[in-house]
């Protein structure tokens, strides 16, 4: 038994956020995070300057019972402070404990159970030490002091003095040094957030002129928009943007020329069969009936043709192109057999010059460049000189291009036509065709990467139409 996990979708939670909203949403967690350090790290500061000044009180009282510590009588004896302890107590608010005790363990004066400094912190003479500890159940912070006894006192070498008071004075101080710099920094906090919302409002002010510039514009306005005063970032982004609306507006000038032109062409047959129909339906001599029957045909041979040719060239513009490996031998004679009809019946040497199957394979869309080819050889057929040559011609290139082509030995083209290449609708003088074929050739090959090139035919008369697709992979075999 396979088994398929259940795939979680992932939700950004700034998706569809506005950028005022998102610069908020990163940069708050991010400032409120480093003020909590900052706090955290206030608190550590604040307990220490605590410690640091109720420990210099803790050692003045210690010193002040030191002075009263008196050895003079042959033992240890202690004149209590009790005005230094009274003050000390009202400025600790809290009891005070303290403790006298010899090295030895036989003279003890105070708290006996105070307690003794940990292992961590070593008595050293002369040195005072401050620990935390805990009381009867209170939290006290606790002073230690350790001198030598001048005179000893029997065997006792060293006296050890201790003083102890309650920790709520210096936490009561430290919460509140605390409390004010949360204050602070949420203050700052606010301020922090202000100050983004109103520099991301100043800084998105082109964005908002750019948003209404745009909304404002009808559906046919595509004016490039402006990028002047913009900021630096935002001009590529606008360049862009002018880039795609300047191809949008080429696209759509085609197409409306497209559909004008197209208009025209097919209101021009179907007006000239409406004429002929009317006059067959009206004409009582058999002949003439049968005659105009045949002129309707062929015009209507000829809107079939520019319609078809019309699709054509729409489907090459934005149909899809299908890239697969193709025969470029074959194609050419399969567009020859196509045409071989109406060569024989204009009295043509129709031929091929092509090589092998298997020979010479290109990749390419192979329906639209057969469309172009056919146009290409159409156009030969129609306009070559009566009674000559037509070939269509298909090589491999050595570079790993390839070429398809048509060369006729006709009167060539027309000087004014030729500087119009590959313009839609554009034949020449006397011509019944569209204007179609050369038009749809060049958008075919141009799709593919390549070129459409016109030159003299052979020995210079006539005319070669060339499709070089050039930079499209080709492999050539041995025959």
């Amino acid at each position: 038994m396979r088994w398929n996990p259940i795939p979680i979708p992932i939700r950004w939670p700034f998706r569809g956020a506005t950028l005022k909203a998102r610069l908020l949403g990163l940069l708050l967690p991010g400032m409120a995070l480093a003020l909590a350090v900052g706090l955290w790290l206030t608190r550590q500061q604040a307990e220490q300057a605590a410690d640091a000044a109720y420990d210099r009180s803790l050692f003045g009282a210690i010193k002040g019972l030191d002075l009263s510590v008196s050895t003079a009588s042959g033992g240890l004896s202690v004149e209590q402070p009790y005005a230094l302890f009274e003050f000390f107590q009202l400025a600790g608010d809290g009891p005070v404990h303290y403790r006298v005790a010899t090295d030895n363990g036989l003279v003890e004066i105070g708290s006996p159970d105070l307690p003794l400094p940990p292992p961590t912190l070593a008595l050293k003479a002369g040195e005072p030490v401050f620990y935390d500890a805990r009381y009867f159940g209170e939290a006290v912070r606790v002073g230690a002091y350790q001198r030598p006894l001048d005179p000893p006192v029997g065997d006792a070498r060293t006296v050890l003095i201790q003083v102890a008071e309650g920790t709520v004075a210096r936490e009561r101080f430290t919460r509140a040094f605390v409390r004010q710099a949360l204050w602070r920094d949420a203050s700052l906090l606010g301020l922090l957030a202000l100050a983004v919302m109103g520099v991301s409002a100043w800084a998105l002010r082109p964005v908002q002129r750019l948003v209404d510039a745009t909304r404002d514009r009808t559906a046919e306005d595509l004016r490039p928009l402006p990028a002047e005063d913009l900021p630096a970032d935002l001009q590529p982004l606008v360049a862009t943007i002018n880039a795609q609306l300047a191809r949008t507006g080429a696209l759509v000038t085609q197409r409306r020329q497209f559909v004008d032109d197209a208009s025209h062409q097919l209101r021009t047959p179907l007006t000239t069969l409406r004429a002929q129909l009317d006059y067959a339906l009206r004409e009582p001599d058999p002949q003439r009936v049968h005659e105009a029957l045949q002129a309707l045909s062929r015009e209507l041979d000829h809107a079939t043709r520019a319609t078809q040719q019309l699709l054509v060239l729409a489907r090459a513009d934005a149909g899809r192109l299908v890239r697969e490996p193709f025969d470029l031998g074959e194609l050419a004679r399969e567009v020859a057999l196509t045409l071989l009809p109406q060569a024989r019946a204009a009295g043509l040497d129709f031929g091929v010059e092509a090589p092998e199957s298997g020979a010479a394979v290109a990749l390419g869309d192979r329906v639209q460049l057969r469309e172009a080819l056919m146009n290409l050889a159409h156009n030969a057929l129609v306009h070559g000189r009566a009674g000559g040559q037509v070939t269509v011609e298909a090589h491999a290139v050595a570079d790993g291009g390839w070429s398809l082509g048509v060369v006729d030995d006709g009167p060539g083209l027309d000087p004014a036509v030729a500087r119009r290449l590959g313009e839609r609708f554009v034949k020449g003088r006397g011509s019944r065709g569209s204007g179609l074929g050369l038009s749809i050739a060049r958008a075919v090959i141009e799709r593919h990467g390549g070129t459409l090139t016109m030159q003299p035919g052979h020995d210079g008369t006539g005319l070669r139409v060339t499709l070089n697709g050039a930079g499209v992979p080709v492999h050539e075999e041995s025959p």
